[in-house]
């Protein structure tokens, strides 16, 4: 097949399986295609550094799934729109909190006006497309001048992806999700108009070794991590990074 056929092919099953998450399960981490101990993992770490954002101010929550993040905004006093291209997600989404609108759209063809938001929250998106590009620029289309985005990917340098990586090519299997290189992720961010870009290791666990999750999370390891940065790289299975769109 050629590299777009593969696109579609990639991008496409991902598709399928996010409407079948949503149709089979009913718990957040599991309409999204996450274990419970990896959302929650996930919920907390931008939880405790997400600095607040005005009353009022307009957030996107791109690939909300079943609006974790959404209701969360909205409880901190923000307008949020939660975007998802699986219908039966934004289905039971709705359910659970009325107050959020919610839009059904491919988050690189966003039904938005230039310049409209405040922030953007785009949270387990880029590990099911092909290539980050038209995402990062068609966030940064939507967003106002300073206004912030917070996005994750799963790190290509870490641990985790060499082992599954080198597990898929034993088997003769195809890669059932993509990995990002963390630099070329800020590279993008950048030569969309981005800067203060700040990049946060995020190890998390398997769920068999969910117990060692409070280790990597102390004090201690934080400090590890910010010191010797290869370590956090390494040991991380995704990375998150903030951005402030330039003026």
């Amino acid at each position: 097949m050629t590299n777009d056929s593969d696109r579609r092919a990639f991008e496409k099953r991902w598709q399928h399986r996010f409407a079948e998450f949503a149709k089979l399960r009913n718990d957040d981490a599991g309409i999204a295609g996450w274990s419970s101990s990896g959302l929650e993992t996930r919920f907390r770490f931008f939880a405790t550094r997400w600095r607040g954002a005005q009353a009022g101010s307009l957030y996107l929550d791109v690939g909300c799934g079943a609006g974790t993040y959404s209701r969360w905004l909205a409880d901190a006093g923000l307008r949020v729109i939660g975007v998802d291209y699986s219908v039966p997600a934004l289905e039971k989404a709705r359910l659970r909190d009325v107050r959020i609108a919610y839009c059904a759209a491919d988050a690189s063809r966003l039904p938005f006006a230039d310049a409209t938001v405040d922030g953007i929250l785009c949270f387990g998106v880029l590990q099911a497309v092909w290539d980050s590009k038209p995402f990062v620029v068609e966030l940064a289309r939507v967003l106002k001048p300073e206004g912030e985005l917070w996005i994750d990917a799963l790190n290509a340098r870490g641990i985790r992806a060499l082992w599954d990586r080198t597990q898929r090519r034993i088997s003769g299997k195809p890669m059932h999700l993509r990995y990002e290189s963390p630099q070329k992720l800020v590279t993008l961010l950048r030569t969309a108009g981005f800067d203060d870009v700040s990049r946060h290791w995020l190890p998390i666990m398997p769920p068999q070794l969910r117990a060692l999750q409070a280790v990597f999370e102390s004090k201690a390891m934080g400090f590890v991590i910010t010191a010797l940065p290869f370590i956090g790289m390494t040991a991380s299975h995704s990375v998150v990074i903030r951005a402030v769109l330039a003026k």
